[in-house]
């Protein structure tokens, strides 16, 4: 393949500067092209989408794009076609200085999956340059006693070109004194020789001019020109002479500036000005003259520069001691570079994928990347790490190149990005690292459901609220992100199918505020539960639930209801207090309730008016009447009470009651309707303990009724959650039932009845009567 190359460059002219290729699949799937210096930029290259075995139109979908591994790319590629072209003119004298071959350098990396291919371009060396005299007029002093077949080195010609465009040759103009012989450095270029072919006389010519000319072997050939000059001395009888011919020494590449290299010696046996002796750094390429440096009395030879031993291994010296009399002498220092391990190993990056889906499988490819270690032969095996334990890990490839993967679950809520340090480190010694950071974002995916701040919240709700009024807010977070993290809040039907809690609340399902879209009745209902659901925006949405109760507030919005005595605007009820009562008598009770709860259904009783204040008292807790003192005489028989029951809530409310009482002497058969007056005093009547015993009995059995008609009043209300309503109805007339005479507990209760005395004219049988007729039932 080389020499095709080779003969394919030797037939063309410089500028048709023509490509040719020669790609060969091989190693760890190294793409390998050739091409000439000088080309053009915009030159084709290749199609590297045909050698990759890929379609048209792949590279642009799989986003293809060329990596180098320094820092400057001098390809492009097309990625619509997949092919490769020459970014800039390439010189590859610029890109290789003398190394041959020159190969360059850089990846193709795809995307989707994540991969990448190697690529080499070697680039030909074109003969664009001609040898070149640093010197272009060197002067030789030559004692005219120099014997024949004595040499003198030439300064060397320069040429950038390597290989058959190099330097090859040397010719000297026509002359009778000198020839010219090439010799060869062991790293270098050719240098040339004069050598003395006549005696030198000074006096028939003191001077000798020549011309000495480099050719390279380019097609056409290139050549430089260097005019010399022999100035013929008088005789010297004696040169220097080297202690050695070849002096070597090994300096390591990290030594300093005016660092020792070699010491070199040379003695002359003549005498006075003639022994003294000055060494120069003669006749030495440009490099060497910037790097070396000679003492000119002591010929201590030193540093002057860097030394690299990656861009130059090996000097090869020329050293000249000169005596006084212009005899010179030449010598070698052949100095070997220590190669130390002075480069960390570089790290270059060729793609990173970020950002990462935090449910991206095990093994996933997140960067691509190679390692480069200058110091190759010192440096050792080179290891590449994290510096933190990290959900990835590094693993290699081919060759130098490694790939950044997934080593565990990733999670955006714990984390949401790395700074991932790669540590590549040889074994030196020393040892030498260098880190190089990657960043790496993990993007969210709907993997976390809203969740609710508590298990389950209690609201509560003022009843006679305004309807649409606020009473409460759900809150659920999510830990994802953006609309995944978007919660929307809504009411779940009842498990039964009941719908009517739509009925009482509503919900915002941008913030999860609950309104009460109803006047609430705490008579009618006193609590009530639903359900709300919390849903994500994410793609397959998550969502929780949580129970919310609402437990209404009673307010006091009813006034206490009267049920004994009855108040419905007919006559009213009478109670018969014999004037023989003692104080403390139980005269009568008066019952009441409230539709409302807690403090707001507490009762008092307060006697609001009495026809006498000081006869009677109510008991403030059970509504009880009983008699302060004992009735007297002078007491009027008829004594009207209104007695106020009022509750306990804020404002309070009240309602008050009114009864007669008739303080008698006797009982008689109750008249329709009450007399203001008697005309005639009462008496005595025999039956009238039997009456009172009657009376006490009556009052425990109506009492036991009412006790258990209010509790099952309050069962009723919680179980249909109905506002209260008394749907019991009192008696209107005065007979009393078979149960209640018969002690039943649970039969109706008789409507208190009229009582009227018996007259004092009137027979006393209408009393016994009567008694009798209630004894009998």
């Amino acid at each position: 393949m080389a020499t095709a190359c080779k003969k394919l460059l030797q037939s063309r002219q410089v500028e048709t500067l023509l490509l040719f290729l020669c790609l060969s699949v091989g190693g760890a799937a190294t793409i390998r092209y050739s091409v000439a210096e000088e080309m053009e930029s915009g030159s084709f290259v290749a199609n590297v989408a045909k050698d990759l075995g890929l379609e048209v139109g792949k590279l642009a979908a799989r986003g293809a794009r060329l990596v180098s591994e320094g820092n400057k790319l001098h390809f492009r590629l097309h990625r619509k076609t997949g092919d490769l072209f020459v970014k800039e003119k390439l010189d590859r004298e610029s890109l290789c200085g003398k190394a041959d071959p020159c190969v360059l350098h850089f990846e193709v990396v795809l995307v989707e999956p994540l991969q990448s291919f190697r690529v080499e371009v070697r680039v030909f060396d074109i003969n664009d340059n001609a040898p070149v005299f640093l010197n272009k007029e060197p002067l030789l002093r030559i004692p005219e006693s120099t014997p024949l077949g004595s040499r003198f080195p030439l300064q060397s010609a320069q040429d950038l070109d390597v290989g058959l465009n190099g330097l090859q040759n040397y010719t000297l103009s026509a002359n009778e004194y000198f020839h010219l012989h090439t010799r060869f450095r062991s790293n270098g270029p050719k240098y040339a020789e004069l050598v003395l072919d006549k005696p030198l006389d000074r006096e028939e010519q003191p001077e000798v001019n020549m011309t000495i000319t480099a050719v390279d072997g380019g097609s056409p050939p290139k050549s430089g020109t260097a005019h010399i000059r022999v100035e013929v001395l008088d005789v010297n009888d004696h040169v220097p002479q080297f202690s050695r011919l070849v002096y070597r020494a090994q300096v390591p590449e990290n030594s300093a500036n005016g660092s020792l290299v070699a010491t070199v010696t040379a003695t002359d046996l003549d005498e006075g000005s003639n022994k003294e002796i000055t060494y120069s750094l003669a006749q030495n390429p440009e490099v060497i003259l910037q790097t070396f440096q000679i003492h000119s009395e002591t010929g201590d030879v030193r540093l002057r520069g860097p030394l690299d031993f990656e861009a130059i291994e090996t000097y090869d010296i020329d050293i000249q001691a000169t005596d006084g009399g212009g005899l010179s002498a030449h010598s070698k220092v052949l100095v070997e570079v220590v190669d130390v391990n002075d480069n960390p190993p570089e790290v270059t990056v060729s793609s990173v994928s970020s950002p990462l889906p935090e449910d991206s499988p095990l093994q996933t490819v997140v960067a691509l990347f190679s390692i480069r270690d200058r110091d190759i032969r010192v440096g050792g095996k080179i290891t590449c790490f994290l510096k933190e334990d990290l959900p990835f890990a590094v693993k290699p490839t081919f060759r130098n190149s490694y790939s950044l993967v997934t080593d565990r679950g990733l999670d955006r809520e714990a984390v949401s990005g790395y700074n991932i340090t790669l540590v590549a480190m040889d074994t030196g010694p020393p040892t030498l690292s260098s880190e190089t950071v990657i960043e790496v974002l993990i993007s969210d995916i709907n993997d976390n459901p809203p969740v609710f701040q508590e298990d389950s919240y209690i609201l509560t709700v003022r009843e006679n609220n305004s309807p649409a009024v606020f009473i409460g807010k759900v809150l659920a977070e999510d830990l994802d992100l953006g609309e995944n993290a978007k919660v929307t809040y809504s009411l779940l039907p009842p498990k039964s199918g009941d719908l009517s809690v739509f009925a009482y609340i509503s919900i915002n399902s941008d913030n999860g505020k609950l309104y009460a879209l109803r006047t609430m009745d705490y008579e009618a209902i006193q609590h009530f539960q639903f359900v709300v659901k919390a849903t994500d925006g994410g793609f397959l949405s998550l969502s929780s639930q949580v129970t919310v109760r609402v437990v209404v507030l009673d307010d006091n919005d009813n006034r206490p209801m009267i049920l004994y005595p009855l108040q419905n605007g007919t006559l009213p009820c009478n109670d018969l207090v014999p004037r023989s009562a003692e104080a403390g008598y139980l005269v009568t009770k008066v019952v009441a309730v409230d539709g409302d709860s807690g403090q707001n259904s507490w009762l008092s009783y307060h006697l609001f008016k009495a026809t006498d204040l000081g006869l009677f008292s109510v008991q403030q807790q059970n509504g009880e009447i009983r008699t302060l003192r004992q009735v007297s005489e002078r007491d009027p028989m008829m004594q009207k009470l209104v007695i106020l029951v009022q509750d306990h809530g804020q404002p309070a409310l009240s309602t008050t009651a009114s009864l007669n009482i008739l303080l008698v002497d006797g009982f008689s058969e109750p008249y329709l309707q009450f007399r203001d007056t008697f005309k005639h005093p009462t008496r005595v009547n025999p039956s009238t303990k039997y009456l009172v015993i009657s009376l006490a009995v009556l009052s425990f059995l109506f009492l036991l009724s009412v006790t258990v008609i209010f509790i099952i009043h309050i069962c009723q209300k919680i179980k249909h959650r109905e506002k209260f309503t008394i749907q019991e109805h009192f008696y209107d007339d005065c007979n009393f039932s078979n149960n209640l005479v018969q002690g039943g507990a649970s039969g109706p209760i008789s409507q208190p009845c009229p009582y009227e005395m018996c007259s004092a004219t009137g027979t006393s049988n209408n009393c016994s009567a009567l008694l009798g007729r209630i004894l009998q039932k």
